[in-house]
């Protein structure tokens, strides 16, 4: 049974008329077109498909469009403003934290939100938090490479 869902989606107010029964992952990609999002596994376990709720990664195969009514999601489309990447988009572009691509954008959204949480973030508490995002290209150096030096952009350092 289809219900009204509404909730911000980068930073827009959004309502559909929807089955809130249907996962969030492919809501936002077939409904809404936002296909940055990926699906992996399926799953919850590769987080290809991580997005932010309320400045938390998410794994949206793993979340029903019922689950965000009335909050904040962004997707790796709504990480940069105003035309500027984020720090985290920046840096993986600079480090060439990425091969194939296909799981950079749950890394990514991962990695702004660990940053979120902890701007004063260390190398070891990088790796422990990214080490759930599976990257089949073996990019694994570079992305910590990239992630730590977000942290410090958005810190003010470079």
């Amino acid at each position: 049974m289809e219900e009204t869902i509404s909730f911000q989606l980068n930073g827009k107010q959004t309502e559909l008329k929807i089955d809130p029964t249907q996962t969030l992952l492919w809501v936002l990609r077939n409904n809404l077109g936002f296909t940055g999002t990926k699906y992996g596994c399926g799953i919850g376990f590769c987080g290809s498909c991580i997005v932010l709720i309320d400045n938390e990664p998410v794994r949206s195969c793993s979340v029903t469009v019922g689950e965000v009514k009335g909050k904040s999601v962004v997707t790796i489309e709504g990480l940069s403003k105003n035309g500027e990447l984020h720090p985290v988009q920046k840096a993986f572009v600079e480090h060439d934290a990425l091969q194939c691509g296909f799981c950079t954008p749950g890394m990514i959204m991962n990695a702004a939100g660990l940053l979120i949480k902890n701007p004063s973030i260390t190398r070891d508490e990088i790796i422990s938090g990214m080490e759930d995002n599976l990257c089949r290209c073996g990019a694994h150096v570079h992305i910590i490479d990239a992630v730590e030096s977000a942290a410090k952009e958005m810190k003010g350092g470079k």
